[in-house]
């Protein structure tokens, strides 16, 4: 595993959902405060997002927007105040009223691909944490082909359902999550995980831990592993992560472990060794003292707020 793969598996939950919105003439609707990501791509036409607390967003067609804490905001035809923001429809009256090209003629009109991310937002990995409020990526030629392809697919997978769309619509949602995500990282943003994964040390580092984190890793294994020396490792990797390197590997290996209790059945011990610890009581220890709870009770909680969901 990588990284991303890794960050955004730690808070992903259950299956994603999405669905196509048409709107014309004058509109405005509303997305409330969701706990998890929302997303909206325009398909054709052009509106603006107004987030909650933020600034007005114009999306335009083949513009990609992440809403990655599930921020409120609103969509309208054109830039609204606050007076027409709180009149909104729900988003949930446009579902289910999209228009076939041949019944739209010349009236224009905008189509956008919404959908929904479940996401556990008790462990969140820094990366993830760090996403603003709003990632607009516009439409621009030549830029994030992997990102345009994903979206064609999911496009004609929700316009004429097919044998295994059950299958290839929630796989697409969940390519389009990571595209998104690598997109806002190669946009140049200033982030400081934009950095970390720019830095050939750093990132080596990193790829090293989370591909074994149950491996034996000392200061000194991890420095030639990056091909540097150990105080070059300690120095750069501090600065840009925000935490020692065997910090960041005990803090890693409880968030991995606390994934492996909420998603699957694997005995204590299993999960224990599958994160480093040697014994059930070492891993119990460290992760009460880490989540204030114990593993057993963590995966409880998890469970029934996977149920209540």
């Amino acid at each position: 595993m990588d990284v991303v793969s890794d960050a955004i598996s730690a808070v992903r939950m259950g299956r994603p959902s999405s669905d196509r919105v048409w709107a014309e003439g004058s509109w405005c609707t509303r997305v409330d405060p969701y706990d998890g990501a929302g997303f909206h791509v325009v398909l054709s036409g052009s509106c603006w997002l107004l987030p909650d607390g933020g600034v007005p967003v114009s999306l335009g067609a083949g513009d990609s927007v992440l809403l990655p804490h599930g921020t409120g905001h609103v969509i309208a035809d054109s830039p609204v105040d606050s007076g027409t923001a709180g009149r909104a429809a729900p988003i949930e009256s446009r579902l289910g009223g999209r228009k076939s090209p041949a019944d739209r003629g010349g009236s224009g009109g905008t189509e956008m691909l919404c959908g929904k991310y479940r996401l556990d937002r008790n462990r969140m990995h820094p990366l993830m944490a760090e996403l603003p409020a709003v990632v607009h990526l516009p439409n621009r030629v030549g830029s994030h082909p992997e990102l345009r392809s994903a979206i064609d697919l999911l496009g004609r997978e929700l316009e004429t359902p097919r044998a295994g769309s059950c299958i290839a619509v929630p796989s697409l949602l969940d390519l389009l999550l990571v595209y998104l995500i690598r997109s806002w990282l190669t946009e140049g943003s200033t982030g400081a995980w934009p950095a970390v994964l720019g830095d050939p040390v750093a990132s080596a580092a990193l790829r090293a831990l989370h591909s074994d984190p149950a491996a034996p890793w000392t200061n000194d294994r991890l420095a030639a592993e990056a091909g540097v020396s150990r105080p070059t490792l300690a120095r750069r990797f501090t600065a840009l992560v925000g935490r020692p390197p065997m910090a960041y590997l005990t803090w890693w290996r409880l968030t991995y472990a606390a994934t492996l209790l909420r998603d699957t059945e694997d005995p204590l011990a299993t999960v224990a060794r599958r994160v480093g610890y040697g014994t059930p009581y070492a891993f119990s220890h460290a992760f009460s003292r880490e989540f204030g709870t114990t593993p057993g009770r963590y995966r409880a909680a998890a469970a029934g707020r996977s149920t209540a969901d």
